[in-house]
């Protein structure tokens, strides 16, 4: 899983002492920009529906579309033109309260935290990361078994 053991023993990782990250006002990095998906589990899309008073099948057709994957499909949220997630306004984003598993965990992502080369080419482009509160280890790796708990939804 994300935390190594070995022999039962937990072996150290370079975020033991915490890592530092703030949400940056202003910041759209993580939520446009550049292309990407925002997976979405079954709980995400039912807390997604509520929140926008939108049925689960004017909500798919509205908001989501299939990424093939290979041997399955994964929906993931669309995104503008300029690759801004469907719910980026410029005031910030206007499903905050009820956002995707995928956006309240940023930066705390297994690919983010294979190593600290992996952080620090992420805090090239966030520049929340480094700054504001200190996360624990024991509150990275909630995150990081939150979004393995989250389970995505595939379409075979």
């Amino acid at each position: 899983m994300f935390v190594m053991v070995k022999k039962g023993v937990r072996m150290s990782s370079f975020y033991d002492e915490g890592l530092q990250f703030s949400c940056v006002s202003g910041c759209v990095y993580c939520c446009g920009v550049e292309p990407g998906y925002v997976f979405l589990s079954q709980t995400d899309l039912d807390r997604l529906c509520a929140h926008t008073r939108t049925d689960r099948e004017t909500f798919m057709k509205t908001y989501c579309h299939y990424v093939d994957m290979g041997a399955y499909k994964m929906v993931s949220l669309m995104e503008k033109k300029n690759h801004d997630c469907i719910f980026l306004s410029p005031n910030g984003c206007t499903v905050y309260e009820a956002r995707p598993v995928q956006c309240r965990t940023y930066p705390f992502w297994g690919s983010i935290l294979e190593s600290n080369e992996t952080w620090e080419e992420e805090a090239r482009s966030c520049p929340g990361i480094g700054h504001g509160k200190r996360y624990s280890r024991k509150e990275i790796d909630g995150f990081l078994r939150q979004r393995v708990a989250n389970g995505l939804i595939m379409i075979v």
